[in-house]
């Protein structure tokens, strides 16, 4: 049996893809690797919001899926929405890594720095931790923004701690930051491998519970705070704790809460940002 597996064609997404597909190799299994450029390869000078946020990177990938061009999708979980296209479901999680954020070009924040990063939510996080921190817009590849550091003169740059380790990178890390600090997009750390509906069983048995149950958790608490809510949303679950977080972009202002029910956390942050 022939498996179609699709990723974006960064080195990262590649080497994603690869994890996944020594998961699903087996007796009488090929895996053919199909890469694909999405919305967000394609523009990596607009911040996310111009291009649609949660889901640039996703698209095309499950297209190729409902249009039979593929039979799997590899994604990290913190880029996917909250909610699967109809037709489409995660058949398995790999089992997580770290799920932190990183700063890189220094191993803590000072008053004053220049950080570079595309994300609303870390420079929501960032400013409400120091808010004379100026936070500059950084696209492209893993490779590229390290570069970029040096060219621009930051004096350091955030990225998922997950993507430096699986490239091979993690020396480029001064500081992985503790949730508490900085709460995850949710999903990161997670790699979700898509298929049509009725397909699950292709990937299954590389399907990691203890991941799926937090990452699934995570993505109801977005999905509950809804697409009306235009502010930084966050959320994370640690295996005991859940919380979520919505903010001021700007840093002004930030409102964290935990609770069991992913549901009743996702509406009390959404209410919370509708207050303000």
């Amino acid at each position: 049996m022939l498996i179609r597996v699709g990723s974006r064609g960064s080195r990262l997404a590649l080497t994603q893809a690869d994890l996944a597909a020594s998961r699903l190799r087996g007796p009488g299994v090929e895996i053919a690797l199909v890469p694909i450029t999405t919305a967000g390869d394609r523009d990596r000078t607009k911040p996310f919001g111009e291009i649609g946020s949660r889901g640039v990177f996703v698209k095309e990938l499950e297209e190729a899926l409902l249009e039979h061009r593929i039979d799997v999708a590899v994604h990290s979980a913190k880029d996917m929405t909250s909610l699967d296209p109809e037709g489409l479901a995660v058949g398995a999680y790999l089992e997580r890594d770290d799920p932190r954020d990183a700063l890189c070009g220094s191993d803590t924040i000072r008053p004053g720095m220049r950080v570079g990063t595309a994300s609303a939510r870390r420079k929501a996080q960032l400013l409400a931790l120091e808010p004379t921190l100026t936070i500059e817009p950084l696209r492209g590849n893993v490779e590229t923004r390290l570069r970029k550091r040096g060219e621009r003169g930051l004096d350091a740059i955030v990225l998922a701690a997950c993507g430096l380790d699986r490239l091979g990178l993690g020396r480029e890390i001064g500081r992985r930051f503790a949730p508490e600090e900085l709460l995850p997009e949710a999903g990161q750390g997670a790699l979700a491998l898509q298929v049509r509906a009725g397909d699950e069983h292709l990937v299954l048995a590389a399907d990691h519970g203890e991941t799926r149950r937090r990452v699934e958790a995570e993505r109801a608490v977005v999905a509950a705070v809804g697409g009306g809510c235009l502010a930084p949303v966050a959320a994370h679950h640690d295996g005991i704790t859940l919380s979520g977080l919505v903010a001021a972009e700007d840093g002004s202002w930030l409102e964290r809460r935990s609770g069991g029910d992913p549901a009743a956390l996702g509406r009390e942050l959404a209410q919370l940002a509708a207050g303000r």
